[in-house]
């Protein structure tokens, strides 16, 4: 089975039954992977900004990018990952996971305030631009790319037109009368071309295909 995941601006653990660990940065591209025969994987999603705190380096420096567990987190990786699957439930992992990361966590106020303007560029969607969300926050809009820089490892405007691309995907896949153009410019888009250019950019097939695909049984 062919598995695809659109990118969310968060970082992953990511722990294979095989014993392959690693850390996974944001992932400009939609995530692909063939599943066969029989194996398991165990993840860990940190909320946008989350990782920061256990990284202590800019964020932008893992995208697209993928670190061994051990590369991270030294010796204490290197026993994470013993640990984590030495369990035989994922009830057992969480709970493995939870202790080590609680144990290392480190204060920071911004972790919150970053997640919550990531979140409302999910939620809102007349956030079409970067000065939308200066305008919301109250913040200069340089201050806001360095410490999405820092803390998401993504761009502000990256991260806009994710949620807004993800917005796309769920009308066409819910919908067969969505009408492109229209689409496009509620997006924000100033014209279908680009709108086209950047969904197929991202999903890896035009917005038709992809509405063909998803209603079809």
């Amino acid at each position: 089975r062919r598995v695809e995941i659109l990118p969310h601006p968060s970082v992953h653990m990511v722990f294979e039954h095989s014993g392959d660990a690693r850390v996974v940065g944001v992932a400009k591209e939609k995530f692909v992977r063939m599943l066969q025969d029989r194996n398991g994987v165990f993840g860990v999603k940190f909320r946008p900004g989350g990782f920061h705190p256990f990284f202590g380096a800019h964020v932008s420096s893992l995208a697209d990018r993928a670190l061994s567990i051990d590369a991270v987190f030294g010796a204490a990786g290197e026993s994470l990952v013993r640990e984590i699957n030495a369990e035989i439930d994922d009830a057992g992992r969480r709970r493995v996971a939870e202790a080590f990361l609680s144990s290392r966590v480190v204060s920071d106020p911004l972790v919150s305030w970053i997640a919550d303007i990531v979140y409302a560029v999910a939620s809102d969607r007349t956030i079409l631009k970067v000065d939308d969300l200066v305008e919301r926050q109250g913040v200069n809009k340089r201050t806001l790319q360095r410490l999405f820089s820092k803390y998401v490892g993504a761009t502000p405007k990256w991260v806009i037109q994710r949620y807004r691309l993800h917005e796309a995907a769920a009308q066409l896949a819910a919908h067969a009368d969505v009408n492109h153009a229209a689409l496009a410019a509620s997006l924000g888009y100033s014209d279908q071309a680009h709108f086209v250019r950047d969904f197929q950019s991202t999903v890896g097939m035009s917005p038709a295909r992809f509405a063909r695909r998803s209603r079809s049984p």
